[in-house]
């Protein structure tokens, strides 16, 4: 099925479980060739191995994205195997959820890094490219924790307001060549419930999240659109959510 998506060649980050690993089978499904990067390795080999099983076509390389050289690894391996890539979906992030009294300098260090630095690396590896060829689209995976600030969240909706700058920046600075585009999962059937420290907002997250799928076909549909029509920002939360 030709939709937008069939053909294009895809590196997603974070791509080892959730809603990496829903977008990576999705997106090659439909069509796409796709280059998943992740910290577990095994995990990912896994992901991979069941793509290349339903007949998809997939690369992977561990990838930590807090390592810029990681991240250009990751690009660079989608030229080297595909000869191009079309769509960067910077997904890798890590949310702790506790009072600022109760959190450590160390896990606010860690979120700023996976989430801000490592999209901060995506876009560097992958700028130079899109300009030479002329076309590009970058999708970064930021939440609604950034649009509704609450109790338990303050450095992680920090982080992702960060994300959501970069994204509308580099939108502004684009040209009508690139794309960008934020998508802005609310609470979600993912690793990030685990994060909540406390047991009672883990068991509130869990009734009330969302499967990943849903965040995958919003990812999709903005990969899917024509070239001349860029998706800024979409947001997507259960219904059950504030």
């Amino acid at each position: 099925m030709d939709d937008g998506v069939a053909g294009k060649v895809v590196a997603i980050t974070g791509a080892s479980s959730g809603i990496g690993e829903v977008a990576a089978r999705l997106l090659t499904a439909r069509g796409a060739r796709v280059v998943l990067g992740a910290r577990r390795a095994d995990r990912l080999e896994r992901v991979a191995a069941e793509i290349r099983g339903a007949g998809g076509a997939v690369a992977v390389l561990p990838t930590d994205v807090r390592r810029r050289e990681d991240v250009a690894a990751l690009v660079a391996l989608a030229r080297e195997r595909f000869g191009r890539l079309d769509v960067l979906v910077a997904n890798a992030g890590v949310g702790h959820v506790a009072p600022l009294d109760d959190q450590s300098v160390d896990a606010w260090d860690e979120m700023i890094d996976v989430n801000l630095r490592g999209l901060l690396h995506g876009v560097a590896a992958v700028l130079p490219g899109f300009r030479a060829q002329g076309s590009g689209h970058v999708v970064a995976v930021v939440s609604t924790a950034g649009l509704r600030i609450v109790p338990g969240q303050v450095v992680y909706a920090a982080t992702k307001n960060a994300v959501r700058t970069v994204c509308e920046g580099l939108r502004q600075e684009a040209g009508p060549a690139l794309r960008v585009t934020a998508v802005s999962p609310g609470v979600t059937g993912t690793d990030f419930i685990d994060g909540a420290g406390d047991p009672e907002v883990r068991a509130r997250y869990a009734a009330m999240a969302m499967p990943p799928d849903a965040v995958a076909r919003a990812i999709a549909y903005a990969i899917e659109q024509p070239a001349d029509v860029d998706v800024g920002e979409i947001v997507v939360r259960p219904t059950a959510q504030a």
